[in-house]
């Protein structure tokens, strides 16, 4: 072998060596083109008995997805996109564009909940930021027609809202009451005032009037609609089976606010106080609650399901959440209050997981958000995903 020839295979070998080992960076998100057709198929997701399958890709950050007695998959898309889903396909056009939408780094069109009788009724719910002396956070209902959205109708407005911080995750809890999850508008004294709808948890009758037995109802100076306060930035809400106790996730400090890390998952109860912004990661003060769990670093939690179905028999009653910077799909598993265990599923493989939620079919659905401003999105980016069982 010639010298010149052996000093060119030397350089190569270690250019090739350097960028085997080179770190993912930024985080340590997903390397940008990554093929997600080709991961789907992982020894050892087969190993524990299910694997991954790519339901409908390039979308813009799938934010929330529910489904419909009759099988349709409807989400959002932050620009302002409600999608449907159906007979195995991306219907081309959205059902609906939602013109006031204000996007910005975490705000946009985001959550998105269906009446719990909407099998006769067709009502869903709709929250997203809208520009009005600065970034507001407003909840609308509809009636879905299957072609569109009609009979809008404002449920509540002028919840405080920034570029960042804000929420909102709408859910319908056991007592048939609407839950609203509000971020504290990167103003950190908002979340212990109850004089402002920021950082809080709301409750609201389905017509969005005030429930007669909301705990700050007859409280001078304070807004009737709040069923706790002290939150920060709270993206993720569902019942646990059994207890009816509400879980919750929420966004920790972010360096600027408080020590970076802190994020949590709460055990969220009429009335109380969760803390933000007076203490922050595993912290203490008495009339204030801290976590059930807390992640440092940070995670990111930007959803919450609990998995009811019986085609994953493993993940029975398990509380799941995605994280963003954690890139990853948490699984908690619990005995009522209690944690027993947790583990990080898929942990780097798709970069970013936002929502998180069961399909009729038994399925747990994921949508990835690399396309959030943050990420480094593959070329069939975002996705929502499902694990299915391996038969």
């Amino acid at each position: 072998m010639s010298q010149p020839l052996a000093r060119a295979l030397a350089c190569a070998f270690v250019f090739l060596a350097a960028c085997a080992g080179q770190p993912r960076g930024d985080g340590g998100r997903a390397p940008a083109g990554a093929d997600s057709q080709s991961q789907t198929n992982n020894p050892s997701d087969a190993a524990a008995g299910f694997h991954v399958e790519t339901v409908v890709s390039k979308l813009e950050v799938p934010w929330s997805i529910v489904f419909t007695p009759d099988g349709r998959m409807l989400f959002t898309e932050r620009p302002g996109r409600v999608r449907v889903f159906e007979k195995g396909a991306l219907r081309p056009e959205p059902l609906a564009v939602i013109q006031d939408v204000e996007r910005g780094s975490e705000s946009g069109l985001m959550g998105l909940t269906l009446h719990p009788n909407f099998a006769e009724n067709h009502l869903l719910y709709l929250a997203y930021a809208y520009s009005q002396d600065g970034v507001r956070v407003r909840v609308v209902r509809f009636r879905e027609t299957g072609s569109g959205l009609t009979d809008r109708t404002l449920i509540i407005e002028g919840i405080p809202a920034a570029t960042f911080h804000a929420g909102t995750r709408l859910r319908f809890g056991p007592d048939g009451k609407l839950y609203v999850t509000t971020g504290d508008s990167a103003r950190k004294e908002l979340g212990q005032r109850l004089d402002t709808l920021a950082g809080k948890t709301l409750r609201l009758n389905d017509d969005g009037t005030v429930p007669a037995d909301n705990p700050f109802v007859n409280q001078p100076g304070a807004r009737p609609e709040i069923w706790t306060y002290g939150h920060r930035n709270s993206q993720g809400l569902d019942f646990q089976p059994g207890t009816g106790l509400m879980f919750q996730t929420e966004h920790g400090p972010s360096g600027f606010d408080g020590p970076g890390g802190g994020d949590e998952v709460n055990i969220v109860e009429r009335g109380k106080n969760y803390g933000w912004g007076e203490i922050d990661h595993r912290e203490t003060r008495e009339g204030m609650e801290s976590p059930l769990l807390e992640y440092t670093p940070a995670c990111a939690p930007a959803s919450a399901t609990f998995y009811r179905g019986s085609a994953l028999p493993k993940f029975k009653g398990n509380f799941f959440f995605g994280c963003l910077r954690g890139q990853g799909l948490q699984r908690v598993v619990l005995d009522g209050r209690r944690v027993v265990s947790e583990e990080r599923l898929f942990e780097g493989r798709y970069g970013r997981i936002r929502e998180v939620a069961e399909g009729p079919d038994g399925a747990l659905y994921f949508s990835t958000s690399n396309r959030d401003g943050r990420g480094n999105p593959s070329s069939d980016d975002d996705r929502i995903m499902r694990i299915v069982p391996v038969k």
